[in-house]
């Protein structure tokens, strides 16, 4: 899509000695709960001051520019309103056509062929800017892929462009800092950098829109943007904001907010409060295309009697036939709709494998796909026990299916070859991916989006595809009834509406190990791992997995491998730190905003890189990614960790991390365990309170109002 090709991210670190600060250490906005865009305070040591607008004239502003957008949007449109000056309903650029999404899921790019194919001399020019300006060379290769030919002319020109430039094999926790990037722009222009530079604020803008992506959100309202300016020492920030709308360079939409006790989709009420939201095309036509091709899919469906030759008595005979009501539910409600959405915990799953069941001896082309590989083999599992051994060619990754590695191909107008796609996980698909997929599902056909609402919204990038989806309204949904067995389950379902209370677990399914400091709980958890639960449950270690909330602190990922490395495989990390035999996480970024995160486990290393498998595939790592793309694995953060469980499962919760606490973090790592659960537990009476008081940590997206609005025909 064209967002993508204007992406801005912040991926590198500056680390030479001329740039003032260059390496963040600090966590992703994901692990540190970034729920508005985020800075660092440095600012730059010019003469002129940071004075923010009077708030009469923002005041002012929002209005007009509320009242443009209101304006627009009844003539049908979406646009960038005008700056300042501009009548309330002058459009000063109309948005592009919507183009179709590009897959969301790409084949890496490496930085090391990247420059073996790139011109020898805009490289080598990017370098002597690079070095002018104190920044790492390594840097070059990144910047002619991100800003072309004349990258080093275009960052002489402009400094803090080195803020679009992702290194560290695109992870988020290797971004530039602004400090970093004033630093660089200082000692490159000298006297003339100000904090009221034009180019200055124009990199924030979308400096500060990728930063919010990492976290989650799609858009960011128009004051929280302008206080995330104000505290980068922009010195105007309305006006910043107006000359990046007119420019094009991100997005306006607004928000009707709903006032309680109005007929829901009300027209005409010219005084409703609006909010004003400010987005990146690349997120902004993601979610417009999502929501197309959810439209696409419910107008040219047809629940007509006979559906591929067979009548809708073979779809009621299914149905009468299923193994529970809930999957008999949801049979029954994909034969008169082309979009369902259905909810429910992990026992669920066996609901919309059913359906593909159903399906297929309905005569048509169905397939069921998973998040993970993990998820896919546990579909395979239901599959089979219904299909017999043919069932498992019908079980798919997302990636998989949409790379065409998996699954049925693509037909001859490039759309999957299938009837029915049940699509599991859901939840976890972020707004580009989330497009992607509906896009590639055929005219006529039925989709079901499947999850668990209590889950960790998606990891790999922004939105809240899934939940949006299902509070617009806008197609049946099916909750299921069925409930997941045992103590754990009984466990998570009281996490799931708020409530922690205590369970029978005659078998210690659920053991709480209470710990006092974050060095008793680093001892205990290699204990339990190491000792206990082999022992005493009969997991081995190579099947218990460690959840912490975050990498860093006393006792995040961290701290708890190198604890963990030493007891279970000490060696001396002859590759890049690893040794064979070491539990890994591999981060791919494969396109994305933000990378997945792959299990697997060191075989060996050479000149090459670090040989790993992971989930049964051989990856390569080339040498100069390792360090960015991989970390030790017997401790992940929950977020790493959603689609996949374990036999066993040590959630570490340390007296620091009580206040990155949600019940959706608590409902996902807790429910990653198959038969034990233990909670090594430090944090008090946070963990109750964040159970039923701290349901999420929000997002700011558009899908829902974009479906409803398409929906009331707006």
């Amino acid at each position: 899509m064209s967002g993508a090709r204007r992406r801005v991210g912040a991926g590198a670190s500056l680390s030479r000695p001329r740039v003032e600060h260059p390496v963040s250490t600090d966590r992703t906005a994901e692990e540190e709960g970034v729920h508005e865009a985020p800075g660092s305070h440095g600012q730059l040591s010019a003469q002129s001051g940071s004075v923010p607008s009077p708030a009469e004239d923002s005041a002012q502003t929002l209005t007009r520019l509320a009242e443009a957008v209101r304006k627009i949007e009844r003539g049908g449109g979406r646009a960038p309103v005008g700056g300042q000056g501009a009548a309330p309903d002058t459009v000063v650029a109309q948005p592009p056509a919507l183009p179709s999404v590009q897959p969301a899921v790409q084949p890496s790019v490496r930085l090391q062929e990247l420059g073996r194919e790139l011109s020898g001399e805009p490289v080598e020019a990017v370098r002597q800017v690079l070095g002018e300006g104190g920044a790492p060379l390594e840097l070059a290769e990144a910047a002619v892929e991100a800003l072309g030919e004349r990258a080093g002319e275009r960052l002489r020109e402009d400094p803090w462009l080195v803020l679009s430039l992702a290194g560290g094999g695109g992870s988020a926790a290797a971004r530039v800092k602004v400090t970093a990037a004033d630093g660089f722009a200082r000692a490159l222009l000298g006297d003339a950098c100000r904090p009221d530079d034009e180019r200055r604020g124009r990199a924030l803008v979308s400096w500060l829109l990728e930063r919010a992506a990492e976290a989650g959100h799609t858009a960011l309202e128009w004051q929280t943007l302008r206080t995330a300016l104000e505290k980068q020492a922009v010195p105007d920030s309305d006006t910043t904001l107006r000359t990046a709308l007119e420019n094009g360079q991100v997005m306006a939409f607004h928000d009707v907010q709903e006032v309680p006790g109005a007929a829901p989709g009300a027209e005409g009420d010219d005084n409703a409060p609006v909010t004003l939201l400010l987005g990146l095309d690349r997120y902004s036509l993601a979610e417009e295309s999502l929501a197309d091709g959810l439209g696409r899919l419910l107008n040219t469906f047809e629940a007509e009697e006979s559906v591929a030759g067979k009548t809708r008595d073979a779809w009621e005979a299914a149905a009468s036939a299923a193994s529970s009501p809930s999957a008999a539910e949801l049979i029954r409600a994909v034969t008169g709709s082309a979009v369902v959405t259905h909810s429910g915990s992990e026992a669920a799953h066996a609901e919309p494998a059913a359906l593909v069941a159903a399906a297929r001896t309905v005569g048509l082309r169905a397939y069921a796909a998973a998040y993970t590989e993990d998820g896919r083999r546990r579909l395979v599992e239901y599959l089979v026990e219904r299909l017999g051994e043919d069932g498992a060619a019908f079980a798919v990754t997302v990636d998989g299916l949409l790379s065409g590695a998996q699954g049925p191909g693509r037909g001859e107008g490039g759309t999957l070859a299938l009837d029915v796609l049940a699509v599991l996980d859901a939840p976890q698909l972020d707004v580009e991916s989330a497009a992607t997929l509906v896009e590639s599902v055929p005219d006529g056909a039925r989709l079901v989006l499947s999850g668990d609402p209590g889950l960790l919204w998606s990891t790999s990038g922004p939105g809240r595809a899934f939940a949006d989806i299902v509070a617009a309204k806008v197609c049946p949904h099916v909750t299921s009834r069925t409930p997941d067995p045992g103590p754990i389950g009984e466990l998570i379902s009281g996490i799931g509406v708020g409530e922690l209370a205590p369970v029978e677990a005659p078998d210690r399914e659920v053991v709480i190990v209470p710990v006092r400091d974050a060095g008793e709980a680093v001892h205990r958890t290699v204990q339990l791992v190491a000792d206990s639960i082999p022992r005493a449950i009969g997991v081995p270690s190579s099947q218990t997995q460690v959840i912490a909330p975050g990498h860093g602190g006393s006792a995040g990922t961290r701290i708890l491998n190198t604890a963990l490395k030493e007891r279970l495989n000490p060696g001396p990390g002859r590759f890049a730190g690893f040794d064979p035999g070491d539990r890994v996480v591999y981060e791919a970024a494969a396109g994305r905003a933000m990378p997945i995160s792959m299990p697997g486990m060191v075989v060996s290393g050479n000149a090459q890189g670090l040989h790993l498998d992971c989930e049964g595939s051989a990856v390569l790592v080339p040498r100069d990614e390792v360090a960015s793309a991989v970390r030790h694995g017997w401790a992940v953060t929950a977020q790493q960790a959603v689609g996949r469980r374990w036999p066993a499962v040590v959630a570490v919760l340390p007296g620091d991390a009580a206040s990155c606490l949600t019940r959706s973090w608590v409902y996902t790592a807790f429910g990653r365990a198959e038969r034990h659960l233990s909670v090594v537990h430090g944090v008090e009476q946070a963990l109750p309170h964040a159970v039923a008081k701290v349901p999420v940590k929000e997002r700011t997206t558009r899908l829902r109002t974009i479906l409803r609005e398409q929906a009331e025909g707006i």
